[in-house]
């Protein structure tokens, strides 16, 4: 089992390696992951472009080139900031995160939907979202899930009452949903994201 520093330092040759594929709109050659990594050989960048292929961070295209089989895309965690009543954010740099690793935990099983209609804006949950899913995972009353109900897919709370089992929005000019014939889950939401400004 690999060490917590072990893990910390894939972590950051994978983060170096996605900030310049970002910024570049390519992978880097090994020439260049020489001084991006601040290494003397190629057999060392060899040894790590290994590590991040065992790792599942890199996979190999068609054509053998390295390719990452998440969007990396590492953003700075620089401290907390009150909701509150205002107080300065700590400018020091905490770690540094992938969404990808903050919001996934089945990454096979989970895909995302654009929310369309304000059923479950009092879940916070608005037009125009996006809502990561996660399939196969059992629900429990008062979790978001999608499911088709007598043929129409929808997004609502799941609630369960002995047998009984209904939908309810989070919004009070919608009804509650009880299957007249059947109703299949399709997943349990696990997380939502807004973007505020393109």
């Amino acid at each position: 089992m690999q060490t917590m520093e072990t893990t910390r330092t894939v972590k950051s040759v994978a983060q170096k390696i996605a900030d310049f594929s970002r910024e570049r709109h390519r992978m880097p050659t090994y020439e260049e992951m020489l001084a991006l990594l601040a290494l003397r050989s190629k057999s060392v960048v060899h040894f790590w472009m290994n590590k991040l292929l065992e790792e599942r961070i890199l996979e190999k295209d068609q054509k053998g080139h390295l390719t990452f089989i998440n969007s990396l895309i590492g953003v700075p965690l620089a401290g907390n900031v009150s909701a509150g009543f205002p107080s300065p954010a700590e400018e020091e740099l905490r770690d540094v995160i992938s969404f990808d690793e903050y919001l996934i935990t089945n990454q096979s099983k989970s895909f995302l939907l654009k929310v369309d209609g304000d059923s479950m804006i009092g879940a916070g949950i608005m037009p125009g979202d996006l809502v990561l899913v996660e399939r196969g995972r059992e629900p429990k009353t008062g979790d978001i899930v999608i499911a088709e109900v007598d043929g129409s897919w929808t997004m609502k709370y799941f609630y369960k009452r002995g047998k009984e089992v209904y939908l309810e929005a989070a919004n009070p000019k919608y009804p509650r949903i009880k299957p007249q014939s059947e109703m299949r889950l399709g997943g349990v939401v696990t997380a939502v994201v807004r973007k505020y400004h393109t």
